[in-house]
């Protein structure tokens, strides 16, 4: 188990690599120059060349990753060509109202979810199993700010249970919290609630006619057990796949329901970095984003080999 797993986290060190040289190569070869955009309009020739200079432009590429790729390991993404202030501080000032959005978010897909999918490939071809289906299609369906709007007018405006929008930490405390991170979670789960529970019906009704399957219920096992212990167990490759690419998806695509609901995570930071044309928050952003990816890819392979000891070797 622990050289599977010091494999696996081996096997991760040239992706990273191969994601910097990207991210680095990215920026640096499209149009556009950073020099221009930090000194404006007016700024002479003499001007431009001396911030240059400064920020290291003119060096050979080469020189310029190794300087980058320096900075960035000991944590250093640079400073925001258009705040001022160090990337990495805006980024940690960001991160948490993503993360705790989109782990909340997992959490209440999975507990729904996994439940809906079971039970859908257990009454298969019932009525359950079609409203299952019909869930999931619905959910798919409806564009994500379209159902933050519906949540956003029945349970803040008319019921007013939630505030409307904003955002609170959880070190002020689990209730703010909650009634502000309730409504965006909601809306995200939507689209995973749908998605994870159509690969656990998949999945599932794949298991369910295998002939260990048979054997237990002729041994009369509790059904319970045989579809949440046996069944399932054998069912969940598949279903930790989409959970895990899920959550790397939330942390990178949250930005429309950051925008519905004011919520200033790393998805709206991204944005403005884009249209800002700010070179250090958007490399910072995409090797981020590509950190996350991998970390819980990772995270996925160690997890199929406790559910599948075959997959260690």
């Amino acid at each position: 188990m622990l050289g599977y797993i010091l494999r696996r986290v081996l096997a991760t060190i040239p992706v990273m690599i191969i994601v910097a040289i990207f991210v680095f190569l990215l920026l640096r070869l499209t149009p556009g120059d950073p020099a221009a955009i930090l000194a404006g309009d007016a700024a002479t020739p003499a001007q431009l060349e001396r911030i240059r200079d400064r920020l290291g432009l003119n060096d050979p590429l080469y020189v310029q990753f190794l300087t980058w790729a320096g900075q960035t390991l000991r944590g250093d993404f640079g400073t925001s060509l258009i705040s001022n202030t160090p990337v990495s501080g805006m980024i940690a000032s960001r991160l948490g109202p993503t993360i705790n959005i989109a782990v909340m978010t997992i959490v209440i897909s999975v507990l729904l979810a996994v439940p809906m999918g079971v039970i859908a490939a257990w009454r298969h071809r019932s009525w359950v199993d079609f409203l299952v289906m019909s869930f999931s299609v619905l959910g798919f369906s409806v564009p994500v700010f379209v159902i933050g709007y519906i949540l956003i007018h029945i349970f803040a405006i008319d019921l007013r249970w939630v505030p409307v929008q904003g955002y609170k930490p959880l070190s002020d405390g689990l209730g703010p919290f909650l009634a502000r991170a309730i409504l965006p979670s909601l809306t995200l789960a939507t689209i995973y609630v749908a998605l994870i529970a159509r690969m656990t019906r998949a999945s599932m009704l794949e298991v369910l006619g295998e002939d260990y399957i048979r054997t237990a219920r002729a041994k009369g096992v509790r059904e319970n057990v045989v579809l949440f212990r046996h069944a399932l167990r054998n069912a969940a490759v598949p279903i930790l796949t989409i959970i895990g690419t899920g959550f790397a998806l939330l942390i990178s695509g949250v930005v429309v329901t950051e925008s519905v609901f004011n919520i200033p995570g790393i998805g709206r930071l991204t944005v403005d970095a884009i249209l800002a044309r700010d070179y250090p928050v958007i490399q910072a952003m995409i090797l981020l984003t590509a950190g996350i990816y991998v970390f819980v890819n990772l995270l996925v392979d160690i997890s199929y080999s406790i559910f599948d000891p075959r997959i260690r070797y």
